[in-house]
């Protein structure tokens, strides 16, 4: 059966290791020119970071390297997932290849195996590159933690990579046709990725909210995920700070005179102190909750986990209808 893998994707593994190659050739050639890019400006500025602007590491034609490990999953599964049991069904080999002293079990889990391997390894090449390569980028912004910087780098890249490919396979043995399963592939995962970036990551683990005088300032250390800042009321309502602004209706009829402009603004004029002793006078504090720099790698590794966790569940889908299907 490995013999028969070989023979069967020789040519595509070709095709992808030349691929790799010619990526690994860019990432580097550039990503060394930024790195020493970067190394002059920290030089230059000399610890002084308003000094270090950004935008200011330029990568041409690399610019776009970073999404590569999010095209690539997507890729292989369609390409290489959907069609692994879906042609069999559709050209009717699979009469042929399951009547044979092969069970239909082992064919499916060698084949299977090695495509799952290919995927986990062509992530993890792409991410282990592009991780390497916004290291510059991800020192000077601090924002590692945010899409789609958390998803083009560090680990999860693998978990996206084998929830592709075991989601094509799925797919293609449930519809029995390969475009169908391809559409299936894209769909499906750009719908998860869809509903985990924007509605379960912030809540893997419980966020922290710090609470502070108004008249003081408050930044969580290091590249931390803000999640939400504003202003809390002595009763406990919540005022959402939207690009840089608070709700005027919400503040005390006393503190609202003193907006100036009518529209409570937080920053450090000496206009807004009086408003701000106002505030802090009828009881309101700031809040920023955020997620701590420290979590990025747990987070990283249970947004893998999740993704295994559904490879492994669509894979055991795959084998019950393999093993229930007539040939």
């Amino acid at each position: 059966m490995n013999w028969l893998v070989w023979r069967q994707y020789r040519t595509q593994g070709a095709l992808a290791l030349a691929l790799l190659a010619a990526f690994t050739a860019v990432a580097l050639w550039q990503g060394f020119q930024v790195a020493s890019q970067w190394h002059s400006m920290v030089a230059t500025c000399a610890g002084n970071s308003q000094c270090l602007r950004p935008g200011d590491l330029i990568r041409g034609v690399a610019n776009g390297v970073p999404y590569l490990t999010l095209i690539v999953p997507v890729v292989l599964g369609a390409l290489w997932g959907a069609p692994l049991v879906a042609s069999e069904l559709e050209s009717r080999t699979s009469d042929f290849a399951w009547s044979q002293s092969v069970t239909r079990v082992r064919w499916l889990a060698v084949k299977a195996g090695w495509l799952l391997l290919a995927a986990a390894a062509c992530g993890g090449v792409v991410a282990a590159l592009v991780t390497w390569w916004s290291g510059p980028e991800n020192a000077q912004l601090a924002n590692a933690f945010i899409s789609p910087q958390f998803d083009t780098q560090g680990i999860v890249p693998i978990g996206y990579a084998v929830f592709a490919m075991a989601l094509g396979i799925a797919a293609g043995a449930v519809v029995r046709r390969t475009l169908p399963a391809i559409a299936v592939v894209f769909a499906g995962f750009i719908g998860l990725r869809y509903v985990i970036d924007g509605f379960i990551r912030p809540h893997l683990m419980a966020a922290v909210t710090t609470y502070f005088n108004v008249t003081g300032n408050f930044s969580p250390p290091g590249a931390a995920w803000v999640l939400n800042q504003g202003a809390v009321s002595p009763t406990g309502q919540a005022v959402s700070e939207v690009y840089g602004f608070w709700l005027y209706a919400t503040l005390p009829a006393s503190c609202q005179k003193l907006v100036p402009g009518g529209a409570p603004t937080k920053g450090a004029s000496s206009s807004l102190n009086a408003l701000y002793s106002c505030m802090q006078a009828n009881g309101w504090r700031e809040f920023v909750t955020y997620q701590p720099a420290s979590r990025y790698w747990p987070f990283q590794g249970i947004e893998t986990g999740i993704y295994l966790l559904l490879a492994a569940a669509l894979i055991a889908v795959t084998f019950a209808i393999v093993r229930r299907r007539d040939a």
